[in-house]
């Protein structure tokens, strides 16, 4: 599946609810599916700087794709690393490089955040790219 493949689907499921605390609470249940970071890799260089609560991301490239796992104190900031990693994890660094991230706005996120938590937004999908960048320099 594409990644574009993916925000669609995504933005399919947002618009199945009528109401921001419905949707507050699939991404709170996406939280919970989210594939947990290990212990060991609950460290600072794994914080993303940028979020008010803390927010652990692990990258590891698997036969040229990119697999992510994290975790949060928070469980809207749960719901929202799941939702990122949800797209971008599986995915070849070139295509996480590339990606367009319209969709965030297509399902209101942005605009239904609070702005500490819509900048923090803004830096995971910073910090996955970084982590994109890193491994296709590794490729190329």
């Amino acid at each position: 599946m594409t990644i574009g493949d993916i925000q669609q689907e995504i933005v399919a499921e947002f618009s199945m609810f009528d109401d921001w605390m419905q949707r507050y609470e699939y991404m709170i249940e996406l939280g919970k599916s989210l594939p947990l970071i290990e212990e060991k890799y609950k460290t600072d260089d794994n914080l993303i700087k940028g979020c008010q609560s803390k927010v652990w991301v692990h990258a590891e490239l698997k036969a040229d794709k990119l697999c992510f796992t994290a975790d949060s104190d928070a469980i809207i900031t749960k719901g929202i690393i799941a939702i990122l990693i949800r797209v971008f994890s599986e995915q070849p660094p070139r295509d996480i490089i590339d990606a367009d991230t319209a969709f965030i706005d297509e399902i209101g996120l942005k605009e239904h955040l609070s702005p500490t938590r819509a900048n923090g937004l803004v830096s995971m999908v910073k910090q996955l790219k970084m982590y994109a960048i890193a491994y296709q320099t590794q490729l190329d």
